[in-house]
């Protein structure tokens, strides 16, 4: 593996010489997003191109396997700039969970936080009312190894259960989706941007209840894991939801190779958060661009070019390792 690994690395570098030159003398980049089919690609495709025309940088969006898979490629050389989950570049920093194997990587730098990535337990059970309501049930966790299947973890953890007090389930969400429909589970985590077509769809056809994580059990799993954040789902997000719901969320996170210099950082930093407004009317995630909010939850630090951008504004970001 590290011998493969040293292979990619050593091609990375003599496709630097012809991909990060451009005309002109142009810098080129490379940006890891996600699955075609997915919210990453989409909006990827659209910052490329506001970056591009306002950052003198040449960057091109594309299609990956998502988070881990971004921080590799930046780690290898092959990537500038991509996106990633906040708790999967907190597990990648510290070598932990999905990057135990492969160790810590410090070869990136945090730009900011985008947007939502939300942690919705739902179920169709009268039953489950609660968290801790989940012993003894069926619950869809996420693919073994996933990123939902890390934040399903943190939250049952807090409750103090364990994978033997419920019958967990390896799930996608669409498998989790028409597996509650037919009765094979009772209750299913997914992390996405609410509202998520998949609960949309059940709460259409079927009526779901989206339970809340909050109270203590809230302020334990923030305390012991700082990459994630409170956050309400308000009212009417999904049918039949009179209430707003209180839970925690994740961020979708743009990071960058830590070898970029400062002031291409900010350029690429001040060409996202300048032209929000623009970047909205083109993908409905620009309009969860928030300056405040791009900094919660970060648990690998800035880099300095972005750090300089929210100075500017009056936010002050940690840069140290």
């Amino acid at each position: 593996m590290k011998l493969k690994r040293s292979f990619i690395t050593l091609l990375s570098l003599v496709m630097s010489t012809i991909l990060l030159t451009g005309c002109g003398g142009r810098e080129r980049m490379m940006f890891g997003t996600g699955g075609t089919a997915g919210t990453y690609y989409a909006y990827g495709g659209v910052l490329a191109q506001y970056i591009t025309k306002h950052a003198d940088v040449k960057v091109t969006a594309v299609s990956t396997g998502g988070s881990k898979v971004n921080i590799q490629s930046i780690q290898d050389g092959d990537f500038q700039l991509g996106f990633t989950q906040s708790d999967v570049m907190a597990y990648a920093w510290d070598g932990v969970k999905s990057f135990e194997k492969d160790g810590p990587t410090h070869d990136f730098r945090v730009l900011g936080g985008l947007y939502d990535e939300t942690v919705q337990l739902f179920t169709m059970s009268d039953d489950i009312n609660s968290v801790y309501d989940l012993k003894g049930k069926s619950v869809s966790i996420g693919d073994a190894g996933s990123g939902v299947y890390f934040n399903a973890l943190d939250v049952l953890s807090a409750a103090d259960i364990s994978l033997e007090d419920i019958n967990p389930q390896y799930q996608s969400f669409e498998a989790s989706k028409e597996a509650m429909k037919d009765g094979k589970i009772q209750a299913a985590f997914i992390v996405a941007g609410a509202p998520t077509s998949a609960i949309t769809e059940l709460a259409t056809t079927n009526g779901v209840k989206i339970i809340n994580i909050d109270g203590e059990l809230r302020e334990k799993i923030l305390e012991s894991c700082p990459y994630y954040s409170p956050l309400q789902i308000p009212q009417d997000t999904y049918p039949g939801q009179p209430e707003p719901v209180e839970t925690i969320t994740v961020k979708a996170t743009l990071v960058v190779s830590e070898q970029l210099d400062e002031d291409t950082v900010y350029n690429m930093t001040a060409a996202i958060f300048d032209n929000a407004k623009d970047i909205a009317l083109e993908n409905a995630k620009g309009g969860e661009l928030n300056l405040e909010k791009a900094v919660e939850g970060m648990a690998a630090p800035f880099h300095k070019g972005a750090a300089r951008y929210y100075s500017e504004h009056g936010i002050t970001v940690n840069t140290e390792e």
